[in-house]
């Protein structure tokens, strides 16, 4: 165990745009009670990240190291701790929300936020991972269980979350569709995507139809359309507020179909699950793009372009 007291962190004292992001030095975590001290090796950046930079969401306070996804080594463990040893490499997502800060050299967290890593991948694969894995598993395989032979819809299928939900709907037996504009269809094709559709230029409605699930990583009008290609008894999960939670409400009574919002939870069961289909080559994260710890401005810049293909990494240590 290092004896190094102090932390090289990204932070930010103010809202604004990727320019409030600042590294800078703060004492090094000790892990409490059932927790995990990880030394970070890499960290996933998500949507999430650059909208709690920009706005306040669900989280109140300044100033603040934003981070949710880690892969790293356990540095040190808390008291009752049972799963992990020093020297384990892990990989999980901090409890969403509040348990951010996971864009530093050191973090903490619930050892049961996560898993020992896959062999078979390096700590850049594994830090992708957490937040949108956590989020495609819990939709397509706890929310909806999804079964072999089902035709389920992604929008945003090249994304981050929605890259990998295609991945695990295939590893389910569905048949899959897509959403992505056309130059990704390639891509998708390669992820096991059965069709593909592009939004610029095709309604989704009239492409698919008796749909037993819908993946809305969008909202607005995508959601709202999304109940049309449903068939009696499907599910539409949302990632995001509806537009108008009554009126959908009645519609979906009216085609007698399930809408449910889902907020990811961290989840040691899942990032078990996620790590065996990770090792077994049935899930891998894209990576677009990696950037050192200290270039986390030109990472969140990079992903506010909103036209990237998988995830970004921030690249910490070791």
């Amino acid at each position: 165990m290092t004896k190094t007291t102090t932390m090289r962190a990204i932070s930010q004292d103010a809202l604004g745009g990727p320019e409030v992001l600042k590294e800078v030095e703060l004492p090094r975590p000790k892990p409490g009670p059932s927790e995990l001290l990880i030394a970070v090796r890499a960290s996933g950046l998500n949507p999430t990240d650059w909208k709690h930079r920009s706005s306040r969401l669900f989280l109140n306070r300044l100033p603040l190291v934003l981070g949710w996804d880690v892969s790293g080594v356990v540095e040190a463990v808390g008291y009752g701790v049972t799963l992990f040893k020093p020297g384990d490499e892990v990989f999980g997502m901090l409890p969403y929300p509040y348990g951010v800060g996971a864009h530093a050299e050191y973090v903490t967290g619930p050892a049961r936020a996560f898993a020992h890593k896959p062999a078979a991948v390096d700590h850049v694969q594994a830090g992708a991972l957490p937040l949108a894995a956590l989020t495609a598993y819990q939709a397509i395989v706890d929310t909806a269980d999804v079964t072999a032979g089902q035709r389920v819809l992604i929008h945003a299928a090249a994304g981050g979350v929605g890259h990998l939900a295609v991945q695990l709907a295939k590893a389910r037996g569905a048949h899959v569709i897509g959403t992505a504009s056309g130059p990704k269809h390639d891509f998708l094709r390669a992820l096991g995507a059965d069709e593909t559709i592009d939004y610029r230029t095709t309604d989704f409605r009239e492409a698919a139809r008796d749909v037993d699930m819908v993946l809305d990583t969008i909202s607005g009008d995508t959601r709202t359309h999304s109940l049309d290609v449903l068939r009696p008894g499907g599910v539409l999960v949302s990632l995001l507020p509806s537009p108008a939670p009554e009126e959908e409400a009645a519609r979906a009574a009216e085609r007698n179909v399930r809408v449910e919002t889902l907020l990811v939870e961290a989840d040691h069961a899942g990032m078990t699950a996620i790590a065996d289909l990770v090792a077994s080559g049935a899930l891998r994260a894209h990576v677009e793009a990696t950037f050192p710890l200290a270039e986390a401005a030109k990472a969140h810049t990079l992903g506010e372009t909103n036209h990237t293909t998988g995830k970004i990494v921030l690249t910490v240590g070791g």
